[in-house]
């Protein structure tokens, strides 16, 4: 084989893995986390720290999609949605969902809680804070793979690449320390697919 044939199926292979690899969110600068988030984490710390020995991006497979798929599915069939104003009489307050309801980041916290108990990382599932289609804030859970970030989420059964969600996304839990990150579509700002980040 010629030289510039070799040169063109390398170049092929690496096209078709970074294509495999599939679109993800990137982080931008820090964030400022939300009252609710850390009064939870004052709470429950061992749910913010991030180990950085964990994975932060797990392999894809139909066994994890399964997985994903069953707890998002149960979770949200199980719980009945309730405004944290209406069930405690306040603007925001994550927290387990122990008696049966709870708002968006509630579903989320179970959801994460019970992937975590399943053998998934703590550090691939991160709590995420988006603008919906209203216009609203929502929260969702990112789960970080090698073929993109998905999207565990109580306003759907269906696990969606974060991209078809159409949700404009604002910030996540950061993986790299205790704390948020702003979020961008440009990968000029810090990937969060690696851990040598700013």
């Amino acid at each position: 084989m010629g030289r510039r044939l070799w040169i063109a199926l390398a170049s092929l292979l690496l096209a078709m893995n970074a294509a495999a690899a599939g679109p993800r969110l990137y982080r931008d600068n820090e964030a400022p986390p939300l009252a609710g988030w850390v009064e939870f984490c004052s709470g429950n710390p061992e749910e913010c720290i991030v180990d950085r020995r964990e994975a932060e991006i797990l392999p894809f497979t139909e066994t994890l999609a399964a997985l994903l798929s069953s707890v998002n599915l149960s979770v949200n069939r199980a719980l009945i949605p309730v405004t944290d104003q209406n069930h405690w009489g306040i603007v925001e307050r994550w927290s387990y969902p122990t008696d049966g309801m709870g708002d968006c980041e509630d579903y989320q916290l179970l959801k994460r809680r019970m992937l975590r108990e399943a053998g998934l990382p703590q550090r691939a599932l991160r709590m995420t804070v988006v603008i919906d289609e209203n216009g609203e804030g929502h929260a969702v859970l990112t789960v970080r793979t090698d073929r993109g970030d998905l999207i565990l989420d109580n306003k759907t059964d269906e696990v969606l690449e974060w991209f078809k969600t159409n949700y404009r996304y604002i910030k996540r839990e950061s993986s790299e320390a205790t704390g948020w990150v702003y979020l961008t579509l440009e990968p000029a700002g810090t990937a969060l697919t690696s851990s040598n980040e700013k």
